[in-house]
C-alpha cells in the first residue's frame, strides 16, 4: 500500500468540493448528510458519481457478500466518508479492503472532523 499518489485534477477537485462542504455545514453533522452534500458539489462540478456502490467480495471463488462504496468517482476513484474525532488505523483497513474489493487503485478517505476535513489518498500497488 502506498499512500502517497499525484495531486491530480480529479482527486483536488474532490478535495476541493469537500472543503466547500465542510465550510457551508462545520462539524457535527451524520455521514449521511456530508455524503449527500458532497455528492451535490461533486455534481455541479460535472463529475459521475455514484452513490451507495455495491462490490462483491470473493473468497475462496465464491461470493461471501457485498461491500458497499460511499461514493464511486467515474469509474476509477472510491470515496469512504466519515464523520469522526479523527481518522485511525481501521478506517484506512478498512478504504484499503474496499479498493481491494472494488479492484481499484484509488481512494480518498474524507473525515469531517471537529477541526478540519482531514484526507487520506490511498492507492493499491
Amino acid at each position: 500500500m502506498n499512500t502517497d499518489h499525484p495531486h491530480d485534477p480529479l482527486t483536488q477537485r474532490v478535495i476541493g468540493s469537500a472543503f466547500t462542504v465542510y465550510n457551508t455545514l462545520g462539524y457535527g453533522f451524520l455521514e449521511k448528510v456530508y455524503e449527500n452534500a458532497l455528492v451535490h458539489e461533486l455534481r455541479k462540478a460535472g463529475l459521475h458519481i455514484t452513490q451507495q456502490k455495491p462490490f462483491p467480495v470473493f473468497y475462496d471463488g465464491i461470493n461471501v457478500g457485498d461491500y458497499v462504496a460511499d461514493l464511486l468517482v467515474g469509474d476509477s476513484l472510491i470515496i469512504e466518508l466519515k464523520s469522526a474525532k479523527a481518522i485511525d488505523d481501521s478506517h484506512i483497513a478498512q478504504c484499503l479492503n474496499y479498493l481491494k474489493a472494488a479492484r481499484l487503485r484509488h481512494g480518498l478517505l474524507l473525515n469531517f472532523g471537529p477541526q478540519r476535513v482531514e484526507i487520506r489518498r490511498l492507492i493499491m500497488d
